[in-house]
């Protein structure tokens, strides 16, 4: 497969109608859903300037959004400086295993750098397997399981 000409760059208001198609893509991969008022204010936290908000960068390819990444960063009790949580991460089907996610994945690295928090963590769940290729080479599988209120 043929590695597309990839710009990462900062989500814009202009990127809504694609953000939202991507982002909804990534939300039924994982068989979920969310309201309207979520998207609305999903969309908007992440161009806002709050700094407790989560920030969005995504992948274009000859003027088409063709993958995302949201993020944040947060205290952590057992270091000074922050640390960013990965938390979304999506590529376009018919561009997954040309570098977009790697893409992505190393420019929030960069990302945290800039801001100081060199520890970038990031979930996802088992039968994620073709990411999870991706993930074993770019990141460390911790021992850690996830609970979380019923």
């Amino acid at each position: 497969m043929s590695q597309p000409n990839v710009i990462i760059r900062p989500l814009t208001e202009a990127d809504h109608a694609e953000w939202r198609r991507l982002w909804t893509a990534y939300i039924t991969f994982y068989e979920s859903a969310v309201t309207e008022e979520v998207y609305t204010a999903t969309f908007a936290r992440l161009l806002g300037d709050d700094p407790q908000d989560y920030s969005c960068l995504v992948a274009e390819s000859d003027g088409k959004l063709i993958g995302l990444t949201h993020y944040l960063f947060h205290r952590h009790a057992w270091k000074v400086e922050n640390v960013c949580y990965l938390q979304d991460l999506y590529a376009d089907p018919d561009v997954r295993g040309t570098g977009v996610g790697r893409k992505l994945i190393e420019a929030v690295y960069n990302a945290a750098d800039d801001a100081g928090a060199p520890s970038v963590y990031w979930m996802t769940q088992e039968f994620n397997t073709n990411a999870r290729k991706l993930y074993d080479r770019i990141g460390q599988l911790t021992p850690f399981i996830k609970y979380q209120r019923p």
